[in-house]
């Protein structure tokens, strides 16, 4: 050890502090970068050898090293955009996404997606977003990852009614009509009538109308009727009977048993075939009130085109159908790691996991997904420029030990004269 060591001190400050720059400068270059994360540098001083002097032995550094450099994965604030296809996370998860063609996963918090030409889910740089697909009706979710991609050709094919619920309010007070429903006249032999479309199996659309007459106090029948120009084999009246039945109310006006019945479908044309049964639920009330109509519902639509893609905050990929149906095609996958820190960056905005990162594991309970929004870049500005000044002076006081350290070798060479 000796005057020269000190050289070797300072031109390894130098090339510390050189390495520390670096390191501000690309976390200030990526300040508008969507989900970057900003990283730090960690010093660790360097042993040379040990000395003996009257006060026993001690230890003489010669500089300093760069340690490591961390990746500093604080929550960034999000940006409002337009797009439902921009995704932010809140939390520690990360999005996968896969090169077309490998099998190797890759993680981002940058949810700048949008489709591509074949239908893909894709970042900027057309990796593919992974998921997990539902099954062909959308209501199964399976636990295998694969790329989300949606058939901007894709159609729902037509789903025929089999069931239809109908909510009504029938006025105690109407008047008991004693020869009870009469087909031929339909609307002077019943107290009360709604309709409601049906679909059969082509998806055309077919009127049944239900009609309510009173035939006792708390005691009321129903009928449902089609149109018989719509059956294949049509009838001499203008209306046939698909179903029919009774049921009755308690004295506080709240519906008894039987509460639904069931439709027996003649054959449409060009649609179900005969004998299709509907099941017809009633959610019946009879108060001192004008008949009405609360709801109805039924199950069948015609074919639809895919006309809208949404992704919601739960991650699923929605498809939203000419006929009004929404069927889901995936779940947007999550990733999390026991030590992020563990990561290697692998440019534009990807990661790979590492054996010091660990296995990924499912986030989807530990994050939360926000659409039309995108994660900012978490750099402090003001920080940065804070460890650029002290990072100078550093490189500065390094360079002065140099110029020192060499007056005083210049000092010991003049000692010959």
């Amino acid at each position: 050890m000796g005057i020269s060591s000190s050289l070797y001190a300072g031109i390894s400050g130098l090339n510390a502090n050189g390495n520390a720059m670096s390191v501000i400068g690309n976390n200030l270059s990526n300040t508008n970068t969507v989900g970057y994360k900003s990283a730090r540098t960690v010093f660790a001083d360097m042993l040379s050898s040990s000395i003996s002097g009257s006060g026993g032995t001690s230890q003489v550094g010669r500089g300093v090293t760069l340690s490591t450099v961390d990746n500093v994965f604080s929550q960034g604030t999000f940006e409002t955009t337009e797009s439902n296809t921009d995704l932010a996370l809140e939390g520690d998860g990360f999005f996968i996404v896969s090169s077309p063609g490998s099998d190797e996963d890759l993680y981002t918090r940058a949810g700048a997606f949008a489709f591509d030409k074949q239908g893909y889910l894709v970042n900027p740089e057309g990796y593919r977003v992974q998921g997990y697909p539902y099954d062909t009706d959308g209501v199964t979710l399976l636990s295998t990852l694969d790329d989300i991609r949606v058939d901007g050709t894709s159609t729902v094919p037509a789903q025929a009614t089999s069931a239809i619920t109908l909510s009504n309010n029938l006025d105690s007070n109407s008047t008991i009509i004693a020869g009870g429903f009469v087909l031929a006249d339909p609307q002077t032999s019943s107290n009360y009538s709604t309709s409601i479309q049906s679909y059969d199996t082509l998806g055309n659309t077919h009127l049944l109308t239900t009609y309510f007459t009173k035939t006792a106090d708390n005691n009321w029948s129903w009928t449902t009727t089609a149109q018989s120009a719509e059956v294949v084999a049509p009838a001499t009246t203008p209306l046939v009977v698909v179903g029919s039945g009774t049921f009755s109310f308690n004295t506080d006006g709240s519906l008894t048993a039987p509460a639904s019945g069931t439709l027996t479908l003649p054959a449409w044309l060009g649609g179900s075939q005969a004998g299709m049964a509907v099941t017809l639920d009633f959610n019946a009330t009879q108060y001192a009130s004008d008949s009405v109509t609360v709801g109805q519902e039924q199950d069948g639509y015609s074919a639809g085109d895919l006309v809208k893609i949404a992704i919601e905050s739960n991650g699923d990929v929605v498809g939203t159908y000419t006929n009004g149906e929404r069927v889901s095609v995936a779940r947007i996958g999550l990733a999390r790691f026991a030590n992020v820190g563990g990561l290697s960056k692998e440019g534009g905005n990807l990661y790979a996991s590492t054996t010091a990162s660990g296995l990924p594991s499912d986030a989807s309970s530990s994050t939360t997904m926000f659409t039309n929004s995108l994660e900012q870049s978490n750099v402090d500005m003001g920080l940065e420029f804070v460890k650029m000044i002290t990072t100078q002076r550093g490189f500065q006081a390094n360079s002065k030990i140099i110029t020192t350290t060499d007056e005083m070798l210049s000092e010991l060479i003049n000692l010959k004269r």
